[in-house]
């Protein structure tokens, strides 16, 4: 395709589930752009089990890393996403710095927690590794949960004011990422689902609202930064992205509420014509 593109993704590859990097895969492959990836950790199983094994990749990934260089291997765009390490962090940090070019399109998505805690397994430093590492990012995708940890305001609280829901993404804008949009959130005054966002292009923030479907799927935030990635290197305005992850991520999970086992995730190679409609 014309507009193909080379993305390499950073983030956890999971032995069991479409979650982490699995999930991301086949929507980046089937929106037409060439696909790479730079794991940080292998897990067994996502953390919604009450068990999970995990493999610390760092060394693998310097390693590799320092292949790539001697190669000469180019990205247009990279996403990031779980890390299992600090020493992470100033890898990737380092790599995307010898990276950038006119048009590198980098994105991080802070995988931490979600419903007002942290994630099994991940520890309070990882709060502070992630901003660090969202500090080099083109456009930032927490949920409110890692919103709130990461600005250290209302932790635990899933529905804000709008007031307070600017304080949040003020609060990321302050670390360096140049556009936020936090997921997963519930606006007071209207008791709306809705997203919170700014886009520094237009220097705009913006507010939409979503249909909630009450079901959880692990993975459904990767889906949702895979998408919004398409769709920018598709040339798309901020909040249109952003739009648009929301519907697709929409019709996903009405598509797979009626599966048995949600902590598998959504099957998302069975769903793709979605990303057509």
């Amino acid at each position: 395709m014309e507009n193909s593109k080379n993305i390499l993704t950073i983030g956890d590859v999971p032995g069991y589930a479409k979650v982490g990097l699995s999930a991301v895969w086949p929507i980046l492959s089937n929106m037409g752009h060439s696909v790479y990836n730079l794991p940080t950790a292998l897990v067994s199983n996502p953390f919604e089990y009450e068990k999970f094994a995990i493999l610390d990749t760092t060394d693998y990934m310097r390693q590799t890393i320092q292949v790539w260089k001697e190669l000469g291997f180019q990205f247009d765009c990279i996403t990031a996403g779980f890390l299992a390490s600090a020493e992470q962090v100033g890898i990737i940090r380092d790599f995307i710095a010898s990276q950038k070019k006119e048009g590198l399109l980098v994105m991080t998505d802070p995988i931490m927690g979600d419903d007002g805690k942290l994630y099994n397994g991940v520890a309070e430093e990882t709060v502070e590794n992630m901003r660090r590492l969202i500090g080099v990012a083109d456009v930032i995708v927490p949920n409110l949960t890692e919103g709130e940890f990461l600005t250290g305001l209302y932790q635990g609280r899933e529905t804000l004011t709008r007031g307070e829901a600017r304080r949040i993404v003020d609060g990321l804008l302050a670390y360096g990422p140049r556009s936020v949009v936090v997921t997963s959130g519930r606006e007071a005054e209207t008791g709306r689902h809705v997203v919170w966002g700014f886009d520094h292009k237009s220097g705009e923030y913006f507010t939409l609202p979503y249909r909630f479907i009450q079901v959880h799927f692990p993975g459904t935030g990767d889906m949702f930064s895979a998408v919004l990635t398409g769709e920018l290197l598709a040339g798309k305005a901020f909040p249109q992205a952003v739009k648009r992850a929301m519907d697709v991520l929409e019709r996903l999970i009405f598509l797979e509420q009626d599966e048995i086992e949600k902590n598998k995730g959504i099957r998302v190679e069975k769903y793709l014509s979605v990303l057509a409609e």
